[in-house]
């Protein structure tokens, strides 16, 4: 009989349940059975399939990317969701009905779409009100980058990165210019939220000299004081916001590697030996006499050319399954032309980016250490020029290493020191080998950043960023007892320099931020707080290598430097076109009184949308967006120096400056330098921007013009007698303002996925400075001729751009040659003297440009960038303190001299010194690098390849400059004659 049971009116037997649950089984496992999902991402555009294709299972950490072919493969049941990104496309997500998924993915406005770092927070592109330009590491500059800033030389407009030829070797790094007299030019620099010192540690290059360039994956430069004005106190230069790779959870392993060899360019024009002996028997014959047998090129004597290497390994992927992690570490090596000099650096990095509590606190944790060994050259690169080049390098009978010195026979043998008139310069060779000059440089660095979003409230965020960056450095110079100079009075002693150096900079950033949209209207809030602590700890002693007594160790612990702020900024958006910001932060420094201590720094922005009130149908312009903006940023920064000038100080006196009462001596305590009235520098900025696109922004640029205006100038001037406690100290002393316009423009001038892609940059920026007061109208002189105690050229003048030149006008006979002593009666009074100089252009180009170029096809590649300044005049200190006859002789001996005088004949340089003959026109076209390459795809797998790639470092530059390098850093004097080395490259890149 079969067995019923009623459900509401129907009725079903035992074996119709039975067969129904049945059914409901197999569905149920087919539904949880495993498909091996396969297909092929291609461009919707062009067809071509795209390699490095995200593809992870939503909700999961499961994922992979495509190969080389365009090809995955992945695991998922029936009704998953796949998500596909790739940068530049548009994400999709598609159902599992099969285990064939072939995908085509629609190109999106990239550009436009790039997010953008900017202070305690992040933006799109095309919402940006600020000038803010975005370098991603796609766009890095290629070559030989040893410091992270040579990524971007170049490359930014309104940004100037000056490099120098010492290995490892910092750089001055200006936009627009800057924006103070006295106190620092030097943008603010943050890493990964972490705001770092411009102080360069003791024994370290620069402050940069420690971050691998590898890790870094995109610079963020913020330009105006919309973009800056949330940094109050330190942003009146500008911000460079530096972002750290982060991990990933797909597996993947990078290894890069190149090598270079160093090679000089050029070095000054000397006289060789047979010259100079012509030259002496024609200038000044009672020195042939002194003349040797030898033909030595000094400056090639202390050269080499030198090799540099970069190793780096990174993998990222997932961590316990649960964490994507970054794993890096690097090795740099690169030694100097210079025989001694040499540059090292360890590094090792690990960033950690779980998201924990369903994906609302996203934790980030950046880790980096690094030690950096350094041994510097001495300094003897102006010896080499002038040191006679009849004398041989090496003396078997010498008693100093075997090395040729000139020496008096005085009962001990050595130079006569007593005498300065009778002192000779050092065989610069035996100078480099003989010192040893070295310093380790350990240093950590990183942050832990907590962002949680309410579970009540998924609006509102907070964030919680704690950052440290430690530094720590050992250094000494130990000069060989076989030196000249550390021979004295019979005894042969040696000696030697050490210092230590420790820094540290801890910060705590808390925040909260609210976004919301309400029909029309997108608006963010974000506000919160800031607190920076700066120490500094110097140690320094000097011993002689003997039984004698030793001058007393000086430790110096300077003031911490605390600085505070709080800070607010808002975001409107209307319809998505009419976009506003306003910012707002209040700042307090430790360094200025209390009545001076406290700074406010707003800022606002205004951008319209044009395209979309007026050619909302335009196929050719894809973008158009009016920006202007205004805020006011501050600066404090005064050195390491100058912490606490608004305190009665006093430094305790040297063991020459003591007090005897009876038989107890007693240091005195000297007063220093005191203003109570210093205060903030505080610079004002106006900027107007168009911003465009075309051709679905395939070709981009911008326009951009600026105002700056900076007042209450810090600077070092000179002080009324008796009135402070030093002849000069750091004052608030005027103002003055810079205006510029920038241009910048970005095309895939051809894009062919399957053949030729050529894709350009091109940047331009011109800059105008102008000092408007000063205290008491007070002119104020610099620029150091590198000859005579105090000889300046340069001065700061009202109504004249600073570091402007200050020179006496030269005059010429019929042949065009110029007349020694020679100068023009500017005044009228009959008399040539200084109220007849006069300002003759500056250091500062006139426009500066960057070029770059990347082309590719098929697995070919080849890029290069050039830079360009026009209108930058130099003071050639080279030639106007050294190519004179008169310094043939150098007290009691032969001395080389530049085969320039021969141009002049010039006999006394200072009757020319200030002559505007040395003022030259300096402009120069530079191609900084040059790199060719081929990838070898699909290698050991469809995710691998290996990059090998050739390039030339520093190519070549054009010029009518006669010095060795007409970019020189800032302010326009030549004092340097360490030339810039030309590297030739191999290098391979392979991905796992």
């Amino acid at each position: 009989m079969m067995n019923r049971y009623r459900k509401g009116r129907r009725y079903f037997n035992v074996e119709q349940h039975f067969l129904i649950g049945l059914f409901l089984f197999l569905s149920v496992a087919a539904f949880g059975q495993k498909l091996k999902v396969s297909g092929v991402i291609t461009d919707a555009g062009t067809g071509s399939s795209l390699p490095g294709v995200s593809v992870t299972l939503k909700n999961s950490n499961q994922g992979t990317t495509t190969g080389f072919d365009g090809k995955y493969q992945i695991q998922a049941n029936e009704n998953d969701i796949l998500v596909f990104s790739y940068m530049g496309y548009r994400k999709v997500e598609i159902t599992v009905k099969s285990e064939t998924l072939n995908v085509r993915l629609l190109e999106e406005n990239q550009k436009l779409n790039e997010v953008v770092v900017i202070g305690y927070g992040s933006t799109k592109l095309k919402s940006a009100t600020a000038s803010v330009t975005a370098v991603m590491s796609k766009d890095f500059n290629k070559g030989n980058i040893v410091t992270a800033e040579n990524l971007l030389t170049g490359r930014v407009a309104g940004l100037t990165i000056t490099t120098g030829g010492d290995p490892g070797s910092g750089s001055t790094i200006r936009i627009r210019g800057g924006a103070s007299l006295g106190a620092s030019n030097d943008p603010l620099i943050v890493i990964n939220g972490l705001p770092v010192d411009n102080n360069t540690i003791g024994g370290s290059r620069s402050v940069l000299s420690s971050i691998n360039p590898s890790d870094i994956e995109s610079f963020s430069v913020l330009k105006d004081a919309a973009a800056t004005a949330i940094y109050g106190s330190r942003a009146s230069n500008g911000v460079i916001i530096i972002t750290l790779k982060k991990g990933t959870k797909t597996l993947s392993a990078s290894l890069d590697m190149n090598m270079g060899v160093n090679t000089i360019t050029n070095t000054v024009d000397v006289f060789n030996a047979n010259e100079i002996r012509s030259l002496i028997a024609e200038q000044d014959p009672t020195l042939l006499p002194l003349l040797g047998t030898a033909n030595t090129d000094w400056q090639k004597e202390i050269y080499r050319n030198s090799i540099s290497s970069n190793l780096n390994f990174s993998v990222n992927g997932m961590l316990f399954d649960k964490v994507p992690s970054r794993l890096s570490v690097g090795r740099t090596l690169q030694e100097g032309l210079i025989l001694t000099s040499g540059f090292e650096r360890s590094n090792a990095s690990i960033s950690l980016n779980p998201s924990v509590l369903d994906n609302h606190l996203k934790i980030t944790v950046n880790a980096n250490a690094s030690l950096e060994k350094n041994r510097f050259n001495k300094g003897v690169q102006g010896t080499a020029i002038t040191f006679d080049p009849t004398q041989p390098v090496y003396d078997a009978n010498s008693p100093f290493g075997g090395y040729f010195q000139y020496y008096k026979d005085n009962n001990d043998g050595v130079i006569n020191k007593s005498d300065l008139t009778e002192r000779a310069p050092l065989n610069p060779v035996a100078d480099l080998l003989q010192t040893n000059s070295r310093s380790e440089v350990k240093r950590i660095y990183g942050n832990v950043k907590l962002d949680y979003t309410f579970h009540f409230l998924p609006e509102l965020s907070a964030v919680l960023n704690v950052g440290l960056d430690k530094s720590s450095a050992d250094g000494f110079s130990r000069t060989s007892d076989q030196n000249p100079l550390s021979q004295a009075d019979g005894r042969i002693i040696g000696s030697s320099t050490e210092y230590s150096n420790e820094q540290s900079n801890n910060l705590l950033d808390g925040y909260l931020a609210y976004k919301k949209a309400i029909g029309i209207l997108n608006f963010d809030v974000t506000g919160g707080y800031s607190y920076q602590k700066f120490t500094n700890k110097r140690y320094a002693s000097n011993e002689l290598l003997d039984d004698g007594v030793d001058s007393s160790p000086v430790t110096n612990v300077d003031p911490d430097l605390v600085l505070i702020g709080f800070f607010g900024r808002t975001n409107f958006s209307f319809y998505d076109k009419y976009l506003f910001t306003f910012s707002y932060r209040r700042d307090g420094t430790s360094r200025f009184s209390e009545d001076n201590r406290w700074g406010n720094f707003p800022a606002a922005a205004f951008a319209w949308k044009i395209k979309d009130d007026f050619f909302p149908e335009s196929k050719t312009l894809s973008n158009l967006k009016l920006r202007m903006s205004w805020g006011v940023t501050g600066q404090q920064d005064i050195g390491q120096a100058n912490l606490d000038l608004y305190m009665s100080r006093y430094i305790r006196g040297l063991p020459t400056s003591q007090y005897i009462f009876g038989n107890t001596i007693t240091n005195i305590g000297i007063p220093q330098f005191r203003n109570e009235n210093l205060k903030w520098e505080e610079t004002t900025t106006y900027n107007a921007a168009i911003d465009f696109g075309l051709f679905d922004d395939r070709l981009s640029a911008t326009v951009e013009g600026f105002y700056k205006e900076s007042k209450d100038l810090l600077a070092n001037a000179a002080i009324s007698d008796g009135s402070n406690f030093s002849n000069s100290g750091f004052q608030n002393i005027g103002d003055f303002t810079s205006k510029g316009i920038e241009f910048s423009i970005n095309g895939d001038i051809i894009k062919n996925p399957k053949g030729f892609n050529w894709n350009a940059n091109f940047n331009s920026t011109f800059i105008k400075t102008q000092i408007n007061s000063l205290a008491l109208g007070q002119d104020q002189f610099m620029g150091s001729t590198g000859s005579g105690t105090g000889s300046t050229a340069q001065i700061h003048r009202v109504g004249y751009t600073p570091y402007s030149f200050y020179v006496y006008k030269q005059i010429y006979n019929e042949a065009g040659k110029p007349i020694e002593g020679a100068y023009a009666d500017l005044n009228g009074d009959n008399t040539i003297n200084s109220d007849d100089l006069y300002i003759h252009h500056n250091g500062m180009p006139t426009v500066s440009m960057g070029f770059a170029s990347n082309m590719s096809y098929k697995n070919l590649d080849l890029s290069f960038n050039m830079r360009a300044n026009l209108g930058n005049y130099v003071y050639n200190a080279a030639n106007a303190s050294r190519a004179q006859y008169n310094l043939l002789r150098n007290s009691s001996v032969v001395s080389n001299i530049p085969t320039s005088v021969l141009d002049t004949n010039f006999q006394s340089n200072e009757a020319v010194l200030l002559s505007d003959y040395y003022i030259e026109n300096a402009s120069f076209l530079k191609m900084d690098n040059v790199t060719f390459g081929y990838t070898f795809k699909e290698t050991f797998s469809a995710q691998s390849s290996i990059r090998l790639t050739a390039g030339v470092q520093n190519v070549f530059t054009i010029t009518n400059y006669s010095g060795l390098d007409p970019e020189v850093f800032e302010n326009g004097i030549d004092n340097s004659i360490t030339p810039r080395p030309r590297t030739y490259l191999i290098g391979a890149n392979m991905k796992f």
